[in-house]
């Protein structure tokens, strides 16, 4: 008879086990990464009241709780959008490490960055993640340390200009543009481009225009390029460069007059002969054969110490210098020969500028050995026209950037993370690394939303978000705790019949016990 007592009490105390469960899933419905837990039960050995080995005379001894099993379904993702807020879509856990070094394994992605710059948990446990060098993850796993994050300034090597150039543009005519670049330490610069309407060709349909270019009001040089040549439609066709050479004629003949510097090359567009004359002291004048060829052409004279310096203009604003030593009587006269190089091009290749290091400070450098190119040909490059419209810059784009440090942080899907820097650069700094477990079941629960490897779950099995089964993440993200309020209820419900039932079993014994006391009366 006494049997019914313990029965009923181990009814009664497998019930009160399940209650705390259903307590302890109901307590954190609102806990970040929260797993709940389902009590499992199985009866106690049965007692053969026959004394032999058949079953159908066997009652049992009660019930007890087995296991109560944590179940690893996910929960609801709830948007923050916090950018260090990460959840996990699958299986995987994220490896946190204390400060002893002890790792332990989450699913709640509430991160932060703490006072030292260590991606961490809410429990100030570094989160375990890889460094990413030129685009890969590097070395051993480790903390997540962003602190003093600095974008690297890049050198400018490359840049485009995208444009249409007047094609109604006087002879003479110039449009100007602008943009900047850097040098090695970052630093900006001002790289300007002069397009000059140089006149027309040898055939009525085409024409040139003369390029210059300077970095900070320094000339920069072209070589072997004094402009572009475009069609009747506008389009570019090639370059061309043109070259003015002085030949020694009558007494023009002196030391340092053979020679003129050439500052404006693409103001040389047809090949003819220039003819200077000095037609009284001090006064010059020059003529062009044919005379159509320059028929804009001028010249000054200047006087420097015990030489003249003449300064001829071929119709644009820009200069050739000549110096002259001497005295020079009117009469007196020599040729320069104008022309155009034949190895002018039919396809427009990239352009080399050869930059200055004047401006340059602090020994810092520009270009790719001070020489920078001008994106002209290929897939990506911007075009320049000459089309009976407005002259305009369309694009201006250049590869350089300046040094800037970090404004903000965004994860991808397999745990990238990436900084967005003041120069508005964005670069790939570190990756987080996740685990999962062959019997993830036999994790133990450490509070604190922590879960520690034991021999029944099996070593952890590291991977990166994405691959090998691991699951995504989700960032901007929190997993939510998975209970089902709605079925812990039920399951409440029936814990307490269950315990209602159990109680009766022990009132009616005790009762049925109390009977059996009061026979002797």
């Amino acid at each position: 008879m006494g049997s019914a007592l313990w029965t009923g009490i181990s009814g009664l105390n497998a019930s009160s086990k399940e209650l705390d469960v259903i307590a302890n899933n109901l307590a954190n419905t609102n806990t970040v990464g929260f797993k709940s837990s389902t009590t499992y039960f199985a009866d106690v050995l049965s007692q053969s009241i026959s004394g032999g080995s058949s079953g159908t005379l066997q009652v049992g001894r009660g019930v007890s709780v087995t296991e109560v099993q944590t179940q690893f379904s996910a929960g609801s993702f709830e948007t923050t959008g916090i950018a260090t807020d990460v959840a996990i879509d699958g299986d995987g856990f994220f490896m946190v490490n204390d400060a002893d070094g002890g790792t332990y394994y989450t699913r709640a992605g509430a991160f932060r960055l703490n006072s030292e710059g260590l991606l961490v948990d809410i429990n100030g446990y570094t989160v375990q993640g890889k460094e990413i060098i030129n685009g890969q993850p590097t070395g051993v796993l480790g903390e997540i340390a962003l602190a003093d994050v600095q974008s690297e300034p890049q050198v400018t090597s490359t840049f485009s200009i995208g444009a249409n150039l007047n094609s109604d543009t006087a002879t003479g005519g110039q449009y100007n543009t602008s943009q900047t670049v850097y040098d090695s330490l970052g630093s900006e610069h001002s790289l300007n481009t002069t397009f000059t309407k140089a006149g027309t060709g040898t055939s009525t349909s085409s024409s040139y225009w003369a390029v210059e270019s300077s970095l900070d009001s320094t000339a920069a040089a072209l070589p072997g390029v004094s402009g572009f040549m475009f069609d009747g439609n506008g389009n570019m066709t090639g370059t061309y460069l043109g070259t003015l050479t002085g030949t020694a004629a009558g007494t023009l003949a002196a030391p340092s007059a053979a020679v003129p510097e050439l500052n404006n090359p693409g103001m040389v567009y047809t090949p003819a002969t220039l003819t200077l004359t000095c037609t009284a002291a001090g006064s010059w004048s020059i003529a062009s054969t044919p005379s159509t060829a320059y028929a804009n052409a001028t010249v000054t004279s200047e006087t420097s110490g015990a030489n003249t310096i003449l300064k001829i203009s071929l119709g644009g604003t820009d200069t050739t210098d000549l110096t002259l030593t001497g005295n020079w009587a009117s009469g007196s006269s020599g040729d320069f020969t104008a022309s155009i190089s034949s190895a002018t091009t039919t396809a427009v290749t990239d352009l080399n500028v050869n930059m200055p290091t004047a401006p340059l400070t602090g020994g810092a450098t520009i270009g790719n050995g001070g020489t920078v190119q001008w994106n002209l040909a290929g897939d990506n490059h911007s075009d320049i026209t000459q089309y009976a419209s407005s002259s305009v810059v369309r694009s201006l784009t250049s590869d350089g950037y300046s040094s800037g440090s970090l404004k903000s942080l965004s994860i991808d899907s397999e745990g990238k993370i990436s900084g967005f820097f003041t120069n508005g650069q964005t670069t790939e700094l570190a990756q987080i690394m996740l685990a999962k477990f062959t019997n993830p079941w036999g994790l133990q629960k450490m509070g604190d939303n922590l879960f520690a490897e034991t021999i029944t779950s099996g070593a952890a099995i590291q991977n990166y978000a994405g691959q090998g089964g691991i699951g995504s993440l989700t960032s901007n993200s929190l997993e939510m705790s998975n209970t089902d309020i709605a079925t812990e209820f039920i399951k409440m419900i029936t814990a307490q019949k269950a315990y209602q039932a159990n109680a009766k079993v022990v009132t009616t014994e005790s009762d049925m016990m109390q009977v059996l006391m009061n026979i002797k009366q």
